[in-house]
């Protein structure tokens, strides 16, 4: 029986194209005044500004932070490494949150069924956690972990496992609910169930092959937990 719900935040709390998008498009001109350089990052990033989306591939779907810094760094030789990590987390504290449901009434139906609730996100924990406080969650969570919280970041287990041990429960009595395949093959190694969403970049098709069910959005895990303890739910 499922215990408790650790979720990651791009994607799955907050819609990512909204959020990110934006998120983007503010912070080319900080890190890159000079325009000229703007096509570049953009192709790295995998955003197309004229439609609005990020390719399936896009760096800034799975990767964490110091990922993304390495692979932009190069066209921005005038951040050292550490400095553009830091500015890429001033900027992400600034990100327009655009969450994917209702997160407050969503949560606390999930905490009222007695379910426990984690945040693993690849994005570092001082950005999440204001992005939670915010969005009027961050004290809903028992557990919250970024890429620099000590337990590593996505596809690796490590803070899904650290989630099950704060809470003393077993990771087979835990779900990962997560937008892209990072999310789900963490689950996988885990031990978790996998609950795939999409208010993230993946379709349906990509994410259905490495989860237990895909949902459109968190908003019906509720339902479908009632529905897998009556053996009704269906993938």
């Amino acid at each position: 029986m499922v215990q408790a719900l650790i979720f990651d935040k791009d994607g799955t709390l907050f819609d990512f194209t909204l959020t990110w998008g934006a998120w983007v498009m503010g912070v080319l001109p900080v890190i890159a005044p000079d325009a000229s350089r703007h096509s570049d990052l953009l192709q790295v990033l995998g955003y197309d500004p004229i439609m609005g989306r990020f390719a399936k591939s896009s760096p800034v779907i799975g990767c964490t932070t110091p990922e993304i810094a390495a692979l932009i760094q190069p066209f921005l030789p005038h951040f050292t490494p550490a400095a553009l990590i830091d500015v890429l987390n001033e900027q992400a504290l600034r990100a327009p949150l655009q969450p994917a449901v209702d997160l407050p009434e969503t949560l606390a139906e999930l905490r009222a069924q007695g379910l426990r609730l984690g945040l693993a996100t690849n994005d570092t924990e001082g950005p999440a956690r204001a992005h939670l406080t915010r969005a009027g969650v961050l004290n809903m969570f028992d557990f919250i972990a970024g890429c620099d919280s000590g337990w590593g970041g996505k596809p690796a287990p490590g803070q899904l496992l650290a989630f099950a041990k704060t809470i003393a429960t077993p990771p087979a009595d835990i779900a990962m609910i997560g937008d892209s395949l990072h999310d789900l093959h963490a689950a996988r190694a885990a031990g978790m169930l996998a609950i795939g969403v999409l208010t993230g970049v993946a379709e349906k098709a990509d994410l259905a092959p490495h989860a237990d069910v895909v949902l459109p959005n968190i908003g019906h895990i509720a339902g479908w937990l009632a529905q897998r303890a009556s053996g009704l739910a269906e993938r």
